[in-house]
């Protein structure tokens, strides 16, 4: 597949990039190269390979301990709020 001019200006309105005129050809090629190249990859076979649960077989991700680091002050955050009922903040009602 290969992108217009029009396909690439939509493009950059919508990331809200401003392309000069001289660099707008430049970008059409790529963009259209990066497109065929994605078009090109979904054709490949897949259906035989295995999914993989970490990219690097045999190994171990390094985790770090899971301890509490941070002591409970929701009692000090919720001084501060207009409105607390329950351990929760009261806010009013947006949508009727």
């Amino acid at each position: 597949m290969s992108l217009t001019r029009q396909d690439v200006e939509k493009i950059a309105h919508l990331a809200r990039l401003a392309i000069t005129e001289q660099e707008m050809p430049v970008y059409v090629d790529s963009l259209s190269s990066i497109v065929a190249f994605v078009d090109q990859l979904s054709k490949a076979d897949t259906g035989a390979v295995q999914p993989m649960a970490h990219p690097l077989a045999g190994q171990t991700q390094r985790l770090r301990a899971d301890e509490v680091t941070e002591t409970d002050c929701h009692e000090k955050y919720q001084a501060n709020a207009a409105a607390v009922q329950a351990g929760l903040y009261l806010v009013p009602r947006v949508i009727e």
